[in-house]
């Protein structure tokens, strides 16, 4: 499947740079996947944090080098990405369960970390709920957008929902919220981007809602023309299990129109939803 072949093309990049710098936004062009999407879809297949992989990946590596040369520890910290001596010890040890200078010692028995290749596996012991719903009409979203550092994605977006919350903007949207229902897509807004792939170090995500009055002199209209979306509750599951469960083998892949997490209003089962673009293949 071409997914897997992208996959693994990332993997061979990381494996064929783990003595040098490694450039995340080129693991994310080799899986020709977004900066923003391919840690989720990484943690989601692997069941580890992309980061952690390459640590793992680069101590492995240097322990085979203590057992086999006389480099110097500083030299090999250096080599692998690392400050100091100090920092490449505690992170030796934290994850390999010794200290590099007694990895030299013959006999020691050492961990390896070996490189994982991403292969077609059976599965579906556990359901994955969507629908499928077709719009057909404009989507008017108003409401401000904030720069978000796609590396740092994951931790900035919350914070900025929460600082809606803390200064009264949050409150706003929902004032002017839900006041002439057009269809399920009735609730808080984060669209994520220009386009479901995330290419750019940074990108634009637009807290807002779907609104067709006039825009407030302090927000910005954006809107989004497309008809076909996949719908999938529960905001962190659905980024975890999009690309490793429901788009491999769903019959579609992804428009070039953002993503959009919708937060609804109380009472609403789900409590939230991810909207994924999608077009049939």
């Amino acid at each position: 499947m071409d997914w897997l072949e992208r996959m693994n093309r990332a993997l061979e990049y990381i494996e064929d740079n783990l003595e040098t710098e490694i450039d995340y936004k080129k693991i994310a062009q080799a899986a020709t996947c977004s900066e923003y999407h391919f840690p989720r879809m990484f943690s989601a297949l692997s069941g580890i944090s992309l980061s952690e992989y390459i640590r793992r990946r680069r101590l492995t590596l240097a322990a085979f080098e203590l057992q086999k040369s006389n480099i110097r520890i500083l030299d090999l910290a250096i080599k692998y990405g690392y400050d100091s001596a100090d920092s490449f010890s505690r992170a030796f040890q934290k994850t390999l369960g010794l200290k590099p200078s007694d990895a030299r010692n013959k006999g020691t028995q050492l961990k390896a970390f070996p490189k994982i290749s991403f292969q077609i596996s059976i599965k579906g012991d556990t359901e994955m709920e969507y629908r499928i719903e077709d719009l057909d009409f404009e989507l008017r979203i108003i409401g401000t957008g904030k720069p978000v550092k796609t590396s740092k994605a994951f931790k900035t977006i919350p914070t900025l929902w929460n600082n809606a919350k803390k200064d009264g903007y949050m409150q706003r949207l929902i004032d002017m919220s839900w006041e002439n229902p057009k269809c399920t897509l009735e609730s808080l807004l984060g669209v994520c981007g220009k386009e479901a792939a995330i290419m750019d170090e940074e990108f634009t995500y637009f807290m807002g809602i779907r609104y067709d009055g006039d825009v407030p002199s302090n927000m910005e209209c954006i809107t989004i023309s497309h008809s076909t979306w996949a719908v999938i509750p529960n905001i962190v599951e659905a980024w975890k299990r999009l690309y490793s469960d429901w788009l491999p083998t769903s019959g579609y892949e992804l428009a070039n129109f953002p993503c959009i997490e919708c937060y609804y209003p109380p009472k609403h089962k789900p409590r939230h939803e991810l909207w994924v673009p999608v077009v049939p293949k």
